[in-house]
């Protein structure tokens, strides 16, 4: 039996560590080890020969399995498909390998290696990102916890108690909707539901407590107003302006009052032409449609854009030249 549905190296450790636990293990061959200590490059795999333990035996549904023996192979996904294109490779032909051939199938055992160790780090790094996000959190430090999903529950956890009745997908939903209706940092996200009661707000449009989702939508209906309507995904749909200002009708008849805050939004960085050495010049534009970036075939984001117009406006006829002007560098495009 072959176990290769692990993403990261680490994971191998772990499965091997469940399958001491619930075998008897005779038999252990470690080829990462063993290509590590060689200094080797190939077949990276953990083998075990199990048994099924005698608590196991006893039981009647597994007392005809007493005497086998299985082998289990673990390794990652990446080592799994070296392993089964060399494999293939070597079984199917019927002389060796070529001494060229068998020289490529470790370099990609090398790059595959690398990436297992880069797709480790990786996870790594997230881990060590979301646990950064829980501890902000969790002393108010807002500023720079970005709107994630398991940094939302732990924002949630602590701001309206915990519900465990909500499923992971759920955060990663809603952080989503926060994401489209311009958060970007939970500090925002604070700010606009600020002095609002969740427990008053779900009473006075339900008139009952509702869940821990539901009563932070309600404080940011009430925060953002006629803004979360349009800013929401669902805005065009036929149902949700509807709900929206049937709930702020029923918190405006309860006395509360919904603020409009938004939450400012990024403004894209305008492209501008790099100021040349030369001076400014009148060019002609060839009438054809302008891709971004070029005009007339001639690239705009080059030191040399002056010559390069330059040199595309002399084939042009007089006839069919157009005076413009090339903005100078502190002017957007």
């Amino acid at each position: 039996m072959r176990v290769s549905g692990s993403f990261f190296p680490r994971h191998v450790e772990r499965i091997g560590d469940c399958i001491r636990q619930e075998f008897d293990v005779s038999e252990c061959v470690d080829h990462v080890a063993s290509r590590q200590q060689e200094e080797r490059l190939g077949y990276l795999s953990v083998h075990y020969l199990i048994r099924l333990k005698e608590n196991r035996t006893r039981l009647p549904e597994y007392k005809r399995f007493a005497t086998l023996v299985a082998e289990v192979q673990v390794r990652t996904v990446m080592q799994h498909a070296w392993a089964e294109i060399e494999h293939d490779v070597q079984y199917k032909s019927s002389v060796a390998i070529p001494q060229a051939i068998r020289r490529r199938l470790m370099t990609v055992a090398g790059l595959l290696e690398i990436a297992d160790r880069e797709f480790q780090s990786i996870q790594d790094a997230d881990t060590t990102l979301r646990e950064k996000a829980r501890e902000s959190v969790d002393p108010g430090q807002l500023e720079q916890v970005e709107i994630t999903p398991d940094a939302l529950r732990a924002y949630l956890d602590k701001r309206l108690g915990p519900d465990d009745r909500i499923a992971d997908y759920t955060y990663e939903y809603v952080a989503r909707i926060l994401r489209e209706l311009g958060f970007s940092a939970f500090r925002q996200v604070d700010d606009c539901i600020a002095g609002y009661d969740d427990d008053l707000l779900s009473r006075k449009v339900h008139g009952a407590r509702q869940g821990q989702i539901e009563r932070f939508e309600l404080m940011l209906e009430a925060g953002m107003g006629e803004g979360y309507l349009n800013r929401h995904p669902w805005r065009e749909s036929d149902w949700f302006p509807e709900m929206l200002h049937n709930h702020l009708a029923k918190m405006h008849a309860g006395g509360i009052v919904s603020k409009a805050y938004a939450p400012p939004r990024k403004h894209p960085t305008s492209l501008r032409i790099r100021q040349s050495h030369q001076p400014l010049l009148h060019l002609s534009f060839r009438r054809q449609e302008v891709s971004k970036g070029s005009v007339g075939g001639a690239t705009l984001n080059s030191r040399g854009a002056g010559q390069a117009f330059k040199k595309d406006c002399t084939s042009i006829p007089a006839s069919r030249r157009i005076a413009r002007s090339v903005p100078s560098a502190r002017s957007p495009v």
